[in-house]
């Protein structure tokens, strides 16, 4: 498939994806926000929680889920920009903060709430 041709089914499918969580009671405040550590497709206001959301499509299962596809090292990108977004807009440590995954498989789109907990970028550090 072409570059464009994968880069317009993307925004199609951030598209499906912003005016579900819009359906289902979330405010959407950015859409593809980037840094220099990654990007994020979809931020949103979900009740108490700021959700940092990844929007990942299949037509097929040949290639896995499409949660699947939400690998650690993506998780650990995610959550380095979501800390460098609260940061650049004042919200500190007590900000209720929710990582979800948006999968859509053909024309069914499951929203996965609280689909993996905040990754620490750093190696794990063990002991004290």
């Amino acid at each position: 498939m072409e570059q464009t041709n994968k880069r317009a089914l993307g925004t199609e499918m951030e598209d499906l994806a912003a005016s579900y969580l819009e359906r289902h009671g979330a405010k959407v405040l950015e859409r593809n926000f980037r840094s220099k550590q990654g990007e994020i497709d979809l931020i949103a206001r979900h009740g108490e929680y700021l959700v940092f959301c990844e929007v990942k499509y299949r037509k097929s299962l040949e290639m896995g889920t499409p949660q699947a596809a939400v690998t650690l090292t993506k998780q650990k990108t995610i959550c380095r920009v979501a800390d460098y977004y609260r940061l650049i807009h004042g919200m500190g440590d007590g900000t209720s903060v929710r990582y979800d995954v948006i999968a859509i498989y053909g024309s069914e789109v499951t929203w996965i709430k609280n689909a993996f907990p905040h990754q620490y970028a750093g190696k794990a550090r063990r002991g004290f």
